[in-house]
């Protein structure tokens, strides 16, 4: 018998002890990050379906013939509901990121121009196509969005030069739910032998069903591939997305295949090569038991509970939405059109908000390569569950706001200014910094973040990352999160 090192009841007790720290995944709660459809029966089957296939290995479907099938059929309905023919292929991936990456890496593969290949999007574009354009040695281009968030068709068109792999376009956009032009992008795009993908990573399974909008997705002539998630208006576990593609020969070039080894032919679709077949069961049993009535369904819970989310904030003093958002999510900024002392600032709305048990996302301001600022801003995402604590949440909203009104914003300068003298300095001039992980944590120590977890107001964090440089900050945020998951020093318990 092995002498186990611990009894299988404690160890799920000392998991169950961790997880009481993490924020709730279900019961609307977290307006961020999860999706709850609110049906425990979604749940339990998602949960069924992953234990059945816990074993399998998704990096050989010829083998586990099982992961072909469910693929196969998760793909099929997903063409069908974003409006494809059988020209339509694609892939189930691990998440959106990996979804993204692969579109870009298709048109880098197909890209037949001379030089650096670019990646032309939209300001707003997700950060996954920068990780793409970094990760596959393209360059990254972002053009301005206005004041609501919406892309520039004409400067997007008069960008469009024969260096261009891949033109992006969002449906909608995650920072503000802006629906990006995909028609006019598209159309563009294709009069010059250009790839086009919508990145319809957080709309793709919520915006077929929601009322009002134009052609988006493949009825679009020029849009040659479509990313969606299936672990969010799928409502399946994480992680799961699939990337669909106009054109199997555009496809293929997704692919990496050697047989350049003494091994077993390595031929992956996706960025991994072992993986679980976990989520693509759980997404496919969720299909089966919903089917596309299911997902129309919650899709009007969600539109219900989006008008009436926005038309709350419509009503307290001192915020504003950005914009004209599009499908179950929305920004909330700060109305500068009522006095200063009516302002509601919503870092602080969000920070107080959390006070009343929901959590939001704060949304750094950013300066655009023209110089125009978008504003600070909090991010809600709906899901169907949101309906069943609406009048909570509006409740919640209108006292945070009124607990926070006329409390000015931070001043980013002042952050820095917070830090002491030389640190400033530092900070200020960050052409001297040493950028080693000894330094950022001397940093961070200054700044108040000590790299074991995060303070429970946002806002003042938030406030650093506008006011450093993109790389300090970045530089400072990968020791701040890398710093969460270090090992403790021996020794110390």
């Amino acid at each position: 018998m092995i002498p186990f090192a611990a009894n299988p009841e404690e160890i799920l007790s000392e998991l169950a002890r961790l997880r009481e720290a993490d924020a709730p995944t279900h019961g609307g709660k977290v307006l961020s990050y999860v999706y709850d459809s609110g049906l425990a029966a979604v749940d339990e089957l998602a949960a069924a379906a992953m234990l059945a296939v816990q074993p399998l290995n998704g990096l050989d479907p010829t083998t586990f013939t099982s992961i072909a099938v469910m693929e196969r059929e998760v793909l099929g309905f997903m063409r069908t509901l974003l409006g494809g023919d059988d020209d339509v292929v694609g892939t189930v991936t691990s998440g959106g990121t990996e979804s993204c990456m692969l579109a870009v890496k298709t048109a880098r593969e197909n890209f037949r121009g001379a030089g650096t290949p670019r990646l032309l999007a939209p300001a707003s574009v997700h950060a996954a196509f920068h990780k793409a354009a970094h990760y596959f040695g393209l360059t990254l281009e972002l053009i301005p969005v206005d004041a609501q968030g919406h892309a520039d068709v004409a400067a997007m068109t008069a960008a469009m030069g024969p260096d261009v792999a891949l033109v992006v376009a969002s449906a909608p956009s995650y920072p503000h739910a802006a629906m990006d032009p995909v028609a006019q992008i598209a159309a563009s795009a294709a009069s010059r032998g250009i790839d086009c993908h919508v990145d319809a990573c957080i709309g793709g399974l919520v915006l077929p069903f929601w009322p009002g909008l134009a052609d988006w997705d493949f009825r679009v002539p020029g849009v040659t591939s479509i990313s969606a998630d299936l672990h969010k208006y799928g409502y399946a576990p994480k992680g799961a997305s699939v990337l669909l593609t106009r054109g199997r020969d555009r496809q293929r070039s997704q692919y990496f295949a050697t047989t350049s080894w003494p091994g077993y032919p390595v031929v992956n679709p996706t960025l991994l090569g072992s993986k679980s077949a976990g989520p693509l069961a759980a997404a496919w049993a969720i299909i089966k038991l919903l089917g596309t009535a299911g997902f129309a369904d919650l899709a009007a819970s969600c539109h219900r509970s989006t008008k009436a989310l926005l038309a709350a904030v419509g009503g307290i003093e001192g915020l504003r939405v950005v914009g004209e958002p599009t499908g179950p999510l929305f920004a909330v900024a700060v109305d500068a059109a009522v006095p200063g002392d009516r302002r509601i600032d919503p870092h602080h709305w969000a920070d107080r908000l959390k006070t009343h048990g929901f959590t939001a996302q704060l949304q750094p301001s950013f300066t655009q390569s023209d110089g125009s600022v978008l504003p600070r801003t909090t991010h809600l995402t709906i899901t169907p569950v949101t309906e069943s604590r609406l009048a909570e949440l509006v409740t919640a909203m209108a006292r945070a706001g009124d607990e926070v009104r006329g409390v000015p914003g931070i001043d980013p300068e002042q952050v820095l200014a917070a830090a002491d003298g030389p640190m400033a300095g530092l900070l200020g001039d960050s052409s001297a910094l040493i950028r080693d992980s000894e330094t950022a944590r001397k940093i961070l120590g200054a700044l108040g973040l000590d790299g074991r977890g995060l303070p429970q107001s946002m806002a003042p964090v938030l406030a650093l990352v506008e006011a450093l440089p993109s790389t300090v900050a970045e530089w400072l945020l990968t020791e701040l999160l890398a710093g969460l998951v270090e090992p403790e020093p021996r020794g110390e318990p």
